[in-house]
């Protein structure tokens, strides 16, 4: 498989991009908000995603229903968390361009718009982390807006390309994060037919191609928007802060779970180059374990972790016990 080609600029501008933001708007919180405007239009697909999960009671209730919910959240959740932030965002290990390129699709899978919406974004939060250009900073916006409010604004709908030029430059993640709401369709009637198959295949389930829709896609997704939207929202009030990062960052172990590692947050201000957030054995990093998996078969390779000289040194930090 032909290598993803490498970056042409040091690794750190990853982290620190240009102007992006910045550039374009007020630099105080107050100004800020007087450019922020809820898309209420635009956002009809969002709120009809949750109307539909919650309405998914009405459509009865299966084991193979519920264990359908539970995979597509896991399954997708590893989309967001070891592809479109460890490595559209980070970069923090190597992949073909084949291989990219479904790993792009798997991510638009999710509903959170295409990669290089959600890396340039993902950029631009750890260079401003909670200062007052941090589009969802909690504490200095607020829980429902760093939550979920700045994902519906329509002041932050476009990608900025600029923090993401090593990106832009490979015309099929142009095209799948364009045309970022076919892999959500596709995966939708995918999950509708499969739930007609076992009806008819299995009727000892007891579920059929509505329940499956319904729970399997709609409801499986408002968990995992939610899941998602924690890290932003909880895990820079609530946990443990391990390292001094300049920002609110926290490990936070039941965060952790949710996000299949994203939990350790504080670690990953601290090393944002490193693919592995959980640090010792007993930080669970379910993505990280994928991603291992995914490297025994060459899917990815080069692998980044934590210095050497981390471990050497830090016999204190085991003792400190993650919230």
């Amino acid at each position: 498989m032909q290598p993803v080609e490498q970056l042409s600029t040091p690794f750190e501008t990853i982290h620190q991009p240009a102007d992006g933001f910045s550039a374009r708007g007020p630099k105080t919180r107050e100004d800020l908000t007087r450019f922020e405007k809820i898309d209420w239009g635009g956002s009809l697909a969002f709120f009809g995603v949750h109307v539909i999960g919650v309405l998914a009671i009405f459509t009865g209730i299966s084991w193979a229903a519920v264990a359908m919910c539970l995979f597509m959240y896991y399954a997708r959740m590893f989309a967001i968390t070891g592809i479109y932030h460890r490595y559209f965002s980070h970069r923090t290990y190597k992949t073909s361009r084949f291989f990219q390129f479904i790993m792009a699709f798997w991510g638009t899978s999710c509903g959170q718009q295409g990669p290089l919406w959600w890396a340039a974004h993902h950029r631009h939060h750890h260079k401003y982390s909670d200062t007052p250009e941090d589009i969802h900073s909690p504490g200095l916006r607020g829980f429902w807006w760093a939550h979920w409010g700045w994902v519906i604004c329509k002041r932050y709908s476009d990608t900025r390309e600029e923090n993401v030029k090593d990106l832009t430059k490979y015309p099929e993640l142009n095209f799948i994060n364009k045309y970022h709401g076919i892999a959500p369709l596709v995966l939708a009637t995918a999950i509708f037919f499969f739930g007609s198959f076992l009806e008819h295949a299995a009727p000892a389930l007891h579920t059929n191609g509505l329940q499956m829709l319904s729970w399997g896609f709609f409801t499986s997704t408002t968990l995992l928007y939610h899941g998602t939207f924690t890290i932003n929202s909880l895990s820079h009030v609530f946990g443990k802060k391990r390292f001094e990062t300049g920002d609110d960052s926290k490990n936070n172990w039941i965060l952790s779970l949710i996000t299949m590692g994203e939990g350790w947050h504080n670690n990953h201000h601290k090393f944002p180059f490193s693919e592995r957030q959980g640090i010792y054995w007993w930080e669970i990093d379910m993505s990280h374990y994928v991603l291992k998996v995914f490297s025994w078969f060459g899917l990815v390779w080069d692998i980044q972790t934590h210095p050497k000289e981390l471990f050497s040194g830090a016999g204190n930090l085991k003792k400190e016990a993650a919230l």
